[in-house]
């Protein structure tokens, strides 16, 4: 069968797992030609990946036309509403809004701030790919993340995944929050209870253990 996509990765990142968890999701993983930008070795830094991609991050999703989408929600998105009903990003205008909402409260509070800490305060991806690094930023994104954390554990001691009663992109960002955590050895804090539970049931998904 003939590809429809494309989508540059690097495997093994949270970023790219996001879009692959939304692929495995919606049934069309087999839709996608997987093609591999080597980041710890700059890949992403070349003319080549430049011109489909100025902000130089993985991943991207190519269509046949040749269009680009890039950042993870928005290919997420794109991934949607393709295929199916919309259930990763909200069927109504409500409930896109409150998706949206807590989505981007993950991402920002969570995925991202744990982000921050790998590639400033830790030596991230080597002196080759961090040409820039505050240790002090670094170290008060993870605070963050802490603190997104304990809010994260409030609204799960009432229900199963993050923006309601069914798994959606917030739980995809979520994920890949968790994956950086790891990087990074910062452990759950054993009063997010709720949070631990949480992420051993994302763990055993079918879509995420595909995705890995």
């Amino acid at each position: 069968m003939e590809n429809m996509m494309k989508i540059y990765e690097f495997k093994g990142f949270p970023n790219p797992a996001r879009v692959r968890i939304a692929l495995a999701e919606k049934g069309v993983f087999d839709k996608a030609e997987f093609i591999q930008v080597d980041v710890p070795a700059g890949e992403h830094l070349k003319p080549e990946y430049l011109a489909k991609n100025p902000s130089a991050v993985v991943p991207i999703l190519e269509l046949e036309d040749g269009s680009v989408i890039s950042e993870c929600i928005a290919i997420t998105e794109y991934i949607d509403g393709m295929w199916g009903d919309q259930t990763l990003t909200g069927r109504s205008a409500m409930e896109r809004a409150q998706i949206s909402m807590i989505q981007r409260k993950v991402e920002a509070g969570f995925l991202d701030a744990v982000a921050a800490f790998f590639h400033h305060a830790t030596p991230g991806l080597g002196p080759d790919v961090e040409s820039y690094q505050n240790e002090d930023w670094g170290i008060k994104q993870r605070e963050k993340a802490l603190l997104t954390l304990q809010w994260m554990d409030g609204i799960l001691c009432h229900q199963e995944y993050l923006a309601g009663d069914r798994f959606t992109v917030a739980d995809i960002t979520a994920f890949g929050g968790f994956m950086f955590a790891g990087f990074i050895e910062m452990d759950i804090p054993d009063t997010c209870i709720h949070v631990r539970a949480y992420a051993e049931r994302l763990g055993n998904r079918p879509s995420i253990l595909l995705a890995s």
